[in-house]
């Protein structure tokens, strides 16, 4: 039997992935850069392209497209930060809406690519974007949430229950209970967010610098990947709904 194909824009380390080929997908990633830390690294076949030069035509035999675009933007202009206030006053005050335009431009070429890929198919092709909770105001509101990993798109109706944890970077959100700390704060996808380990100060990411400043060094770099990993129960439910419409 054809095993279904699965597609995953700004793949990253995988986390979408992983679901999928654990519910017996054929994926393709697409990301601008091959992300490898150590033992870590994409798990699939990857191509290195910018998502936004894609055309969705090409998708046209594929059965789910998920994707996660960069979060740091809407993440920082989330934080009660005055330069991160002025940053977000900014966009609204531009009338010509062309900064808002920049802004959403990775988020929206999913759903581009989304429509290419469902007309060239003849048939709606279904796809799931993931992001944080600070797009919400710049995107529109999401249709479901697993702790701090907000999902728009075709999300299915019954989703799993979001487990009693907090990510920890450099560690698996795979539900083994060997790799998080656990009754702090329901699967959050930046540790310590205005929490009691962050002191009421703001996201401990944020406040290295690492957003503010585009800090490209290894280990930034790296934290930055693994924490953006979508959750594998997550993944793999969503992963085995559509297998189903697949099959």
């Amino acid at each position: 039997m054809n095993r279904p194909l699965a597609i995953d824009l700004y793949c990253g380390l995988g986390g979408w992935t992983e679901g999928l080929l654990a519910e017996g997908y054929d994926v393709v990633g697409f990301d601008i850069e091959r992300h490898v830390y150590g033992e870590h690294r994409y798990p699939a076949q990857l191509v290195v392209q910018d998502v936004l030069t894609l055309h969705g035509s090409q998708f046209k035999n594929a059965d789910l497209i998920v994707a996660s675009p960069p979060c740091q933007e809407y993440s920082y202009m989330a934080m009660p930060w005055k330069l991160a206030k002025a940053k977000a006053a900014a966009i609204r005050a531009d009338t010509t809406g062309a900064e808002l335009e920049r802004l959403n431009r990775l988020f929206n070429a999913c759903f581009r690519i989304q429509k290419e890929a469902s007309i060239a198919a003849g048939r709606h092709v279904p796809m799931v974007v993931e992001n944080v909770r600070g797009a919400i105001p710049w995107v529109g509101r999401s249709r479901w949430n697993f702790g701090s990993f907000h999902l728009w798109g075709d999300v299915p109706a019954l989703m799993p229950m979001t487990l009693k944890a907090s990510k920890v970077p450099g560690f698996r959100f795979d539900g083994s209970g060997k790799s998080f700390q656990t009754s702090v704060e329901a699967g959050r996808k930046q540790p310590g967010n205005a929490g009691p380990r962050a002191n009421g100060k703001g996201d401990a990411w944020f406040q290295d610098g690492a957003a503010r400043h585009g800090s490209k060094s290894p280990a930034r770099k790296a934290a930055s990947a693994m924490i953006a990993k979508i959750p594998l129960p997550l993944s793999q439910h969503i992963a085995a709904v559509y297998r189903e419409g697949a099959a």
